[in-house]
This record gives C-alpha cells, structure tokens and sequence, in this order.
C-alpha cells in the first residue's frame, strides 16, 4: 500500500518508523515547512516526495493511506479532504477539536466507505491489552470506580517550539492534547460511555498559554461506575507518571509507568496469575512517553482496510474521548454538571477566557 504523511513535526518520527515496519510505501512527506520534511526524509533514507501543499499531493498520488500529524485545530478539514479524495486515513490524537467537525468526519468516511483510526497507540501496550482482557474475561466482577493521572512537564521551550500549542482555535491545553491518550483508556476499560462531567481547570504556571494547565474531574459512567482524571503538565523537573488504577468488586490494578507501559498492581481474587509473572511478560521500558503502540496500530488499520473491517480505534472512539474533555471544559467554565451527549461545543467556545 502507498502511505503519506501529513505533518513532519514531534511526533512524525513515529509514523515513518511504524509505517516502514508495516512494509507500507512511503510517497509523500508534507508539510508547510519543506526542510522539516525534508530532514524526515534524509533521517530515514527516503524516496518520497515532498510537498508544501497536500491537497496538491491528493490531487497527484491518491495514497491508499494518509497519516495526519498536524496542529489539532487542522485534523478535520484534512481528514474529510482526504476521505473526498478516496484515501483511507489514520488521525493523530485528538480527532476534532469540535462535536461538529468529529461528526462530519464520521459521516463523510460512512459515505465514501473509508476507513478512519484515531491515533490512540496506548491501547496497544501489552500492559493494557493484558489489563483488558482480565475485563473482558470479566475477572474483575463489576468495577466501581476507574482513575487516571497524567502528572508531565512541559515547560516554555516546548509552548515556544510551536505557536499553535496551548491555544484554544488549534490544541486546547494539557487535557486535550497530553491527557487524552488516558482519558481514551478511561472508558474503554470502564466499557462504557460517560453520563455526566464535573471539573476544575486552571493556568497555574503558563501564563503565556491560552488554555488550562491543570485539570480535575469526575465522570459518571451510564452503569454507574465513577471516573477521576487528574492532568497536569505542572510537575518539577519532568515527566513524573501517566497511570490508571481500576478497582472492581473482585480485581484491583494499577497501570504505570512514563506511559502506562507497567503494571504496578495486579490482585485479583482467583489468582490466576501473580503480579510477577504478569510484569515478566507485560512490562515494556519504551525510549519516551509515545510508547511502541504505533506499529501496532498501523498493522491493524492495514488488516482493516483489506478485510473491510472496523480498526481497533475508530473515528467514534476518537470522537468520545474528545467530548469528554470538552465536557470538562464546559464544566470548569460554567461551574455545573455536564450531561452528554454534550451537543454542539468546540475549544473555540472557550476562548477569551481570562484565568485570573
């Protein structure tokens, strides 16, 4: 198959390595800045082309797969063209930074027949396929309540490296882009949708941001269950943890880790399996936070696209843990509860905002 990737920037690195692992044919690099793709192509050996404009590359090479890793605020709009020109397409976290603007991407890939995946790789970590299958297996009886905590650095150089970072038309702060590969985690392991948000959010320390630095909520999942997202970029010097705990009637564990790549706990009332022997076998040391969750999620969308198959994370998925964090949003700011489906809602709506 024939890949393009859109958007040569931190996380681009990623992409080629996972796309290269997956034998797909890299043709295009793009990006607004020619030597940043450029440099990509040179780092790995490439004859691929480059290109400023990507819908001139839609136009010329129709790739049979497109990654998008461009600012956030400019997923949707080169997604629904991408899915227009016929391309199957793998977005990078988050999906939209609207209701509106996820919808219309669902609605257009069910129209053409394409197949669209959120980039959320931390589903694949062997920690979490394996804590996910002690759900499915129903080993934790009902599970009451569900956490999960991102406590990173991201300090002024990273906010002074890109000017889209941190503000409300194309990111949001550390929740919608540090938090949500967790908050994704959240309800997919709890297996179901969320009824209701409560929150906090505040810019403790980013005062050259627009968005919020830190970020606290509870979520009331349709079955009951409870939710507690604790984000903040905040933590001195760096990176501390991003864990999520899960206690159910007859289970409890811990997933740890710089992302989620440890199982810390692991108790469970038929013992089964002992916490060492799930370490032994579960336990990944990736080189940095993004973990080694990209190969196997472009594997799954390549078997998806040639068994005409739904992939593991889908445009719906990518949709809900998006709309989560704006329902927090729209929580801290109007001091209330927030029932979903939260409507029509976007970063946009929150702009102006003064912290102090």
């Amino acid at each position: 198959m024939t890949y393009a990737l859109i958007g040569c920037g931190r996380i681009a690195q990623n992409h080629i390595s996972a796309a290269l692992s997956n034998n797909l044919e890299v043709a295009a690099l793009c990006d607004s800045d020619i030597p940043t793709a450029q440099d990509l192509k040179e780092k790995n050996k490439l004859e691929s082309a480059i290109f400023a404009d990507y819908k001139k590359m839609l136009h010329e090479l129709k790739p049979d797969i497109v990654a998008i890793a461009t600012p956030s605020g400019t997923h949707a709009d080169i997604a629904i063209n991408c899915i227009r020109a016929d391309c199957n397409v793998l977005i990078e976290k988050p999906i939209a930074l609207s209701i509106e603007d996820a919808d219309k991407i669902i609605e257009e890939s069910k129209t053409k027949n394409i197949i669209v995946a959120c980039c959320h790789q931390n589903r694949f970590n062997r920690s979490v396929q394996k804590l996910h299958g002690a759900v499915k297996e129903g080993r934790f009886g009902r599970i009451y309540n569900i956490a999960a905590h991102i406590r990173w650095n991201r300090n002024r150089n990273y906010y002074d490296q890109a000017k889209w970072r941190g503000t409300w038309a194309q990111d949001g702060g550390c929740l919608m882009n540090q938090c949500i590969h967790n908050v994704d985690l959240l309800r997919w392991i709890m297996g179901c949708d969320v009824d209701e948000a409560f929150s906090y959010t505040t810019n403790a320390m980013h005062p050259y941001i627009e968005a919020e630095d830190i970020g606290l909520a509870v979520v009331k999942f349709l079955n009951g269950g409870l939710g507690l997202i604790d984000g903040t970029v905040n933590v001195y010097p760096k990176n501390l943890e991003e864990t999520l705990y899960v206690f159910g009637e007859r289970g409890t564990v811990k997933l740890g880790g710089a992302s989620v790549n440890r199982i810390d706990e692991w108790m469970f009332e038929d013992g089964l399996d002992s916490l060492e022997s799930v370490q032994k076998e579960f336990n990944e040391n990736p080189p940095n936070v993004y973990g080694f969750g990209h190969s196997p999620l472009y594997s799954n969308l390549i078997k998806a696209i040639e068994d005409g198959t739904k992939p593991y994370i889908t445009a719906e998925d990518g949709k809900k843990s998006m709309e989560i964090i704006l329902a927090i949003y729209k929580s801290s700011f109007t001091n209330k509860p927030i029932k979903f489906p939260v409507g029509v809602c976007s970063t946009l709506d929150f702009s102006g905002h003064s912290w102090r």
